[in-house]
């Protein structure tokens, strides 16, 4: 295999009302709104991007958040948790913020040798930060600028993962990485190559018994970078060949997509990584203004009158 896959684009998640996610995820995880606008398929809903200051690929944390949604669940055939890095020696600080502000958090345990914490958002998606030499930035909670770090890794719960787990291996051109049991939950850790952003996903099994549900505080999908058009094209021949349904490149305004399901049932997407969020605001503006898609901006005034007003986040980490 030649071509391999270098690690996460981003993660899309559903939420309810948008004002308490932004209030978490700028205010409390210190993550940087990088882009302001709306689901392609329902101009009346946000799509909200989160990431770090530079808004890079293996930072990117994105929500629909459907005032009315109802709250989901995760199960077996859905991406149940999202990590991030950071540096050795910053859980403390963050487990000090947490404390000082009143938010729960498990932890710290280790998991492959690396300690970690983890909490939920407001509604009830699995946000974990483990310590790992691959962080980078200044993660300490209560600084002025956001997690630079990006994704350290996500874990797809799965009922039978040899499938899943042979995909990444043989096809994408992950390794491995060890195998870990903890009470009812067996998980095995797979790594792309170079160690980047976004490198890591955990594949686990559990003796829960829980129907999963798509709904607030649930993962939709997750996506893989491809460097560029021809790249992901390459993804899409090779995908083809071994069988799966994968569908033509979408053009998502700051990337181009290609969707398929993998055998465990979650949806992957692969994403190329130009042309970025500043296609259409420079980088010291992004996430200020909505940015509309080019079919909805004759649209704006009466989707401005739709959407529900978001305010400046109140910050809970301090």
């Amino acid at each position: 295999m030649t071509q391999t896959i270098p690690g996460l684009h981003h993660v899309t998640a559903i939420s309810g009302p948008p004002q308490g996610n932004v209030d978490f995820y700028v205010g409390t995880m210190l993550q940087r709104l990088v882009k302001k606008t709306v689901n392609f398929d329902d101009p009346g809903t946000y799509h909200l991007y989160y990431g770090n200051k530079q808004a890079e690929p293996g930072s990117i944390l994105t929500f629909f958040p459907f005032v009315d949604a109802g709250p989901g669940r995760a199960g077996p055939g859905m991406a149940s948790a999202v990590a991030y890095a950071v540096p050795i020696g910053g859980l403390n600080s963050w487990m000090m913020a947490f404390a000082e502000a009143a938010i729960d958090f498990d932890g710290p345990t280790e998991r492959f040798g690396e300690q970690m914490i983890a909490l939920t958002d407001p509604d009830g998606l699995r946000i974990e930060l483990i310590e790992t030499d691959r962080g980078t930035g200044d993660l300490a909670a209560g600084d002025d600028t956001p997690v630079d770090g990006g994704f350290h890794s996500v874990t797809l719960w799965l009922d039978a993962p040899d499938r899943t787990a042979r995909l990444l291996t043989d096809v994408f051109g992950y390794s491995s990485a060890g195998e870990e049991t903890d009470g009812g939950v067996k998980r095995h850790r797979f790594q792309a190559k170079g160690h980047g952003r976004g490198s890591a996903i955990d594949l686990i099994t559990s003796n829960a018994a829980s129907i999963g549900r798509q709904g607030a505080g649930t993962i939709h999908h997750v996506a893989f970078r491809a460097e560029n058009d021809d790249v992901q094209k390459t993804w899409q021949e090779i995908l083809r060949s071994q069988g799966f349904d994968v569908t033509p490149q979408i053009d998502r305004q700051y990337f181009n997509a290609i969707y398929f399901r993998e055998p465990g049932g979650v949806l992957f997407e692969i994403a190329t990584d130009p042309p970025g969020f500043t296609t259409d605001e420079p980088m010291e503006t992004l996430g200020q203004a909505l940015k509309l898609p080019a079919q909805y901006e004759t649209q704006r005034d009466r989707i401005e009158r739709i959407l529900p007003s978001i305010s400046n986040p109140k910050r809970t980490t301090t």
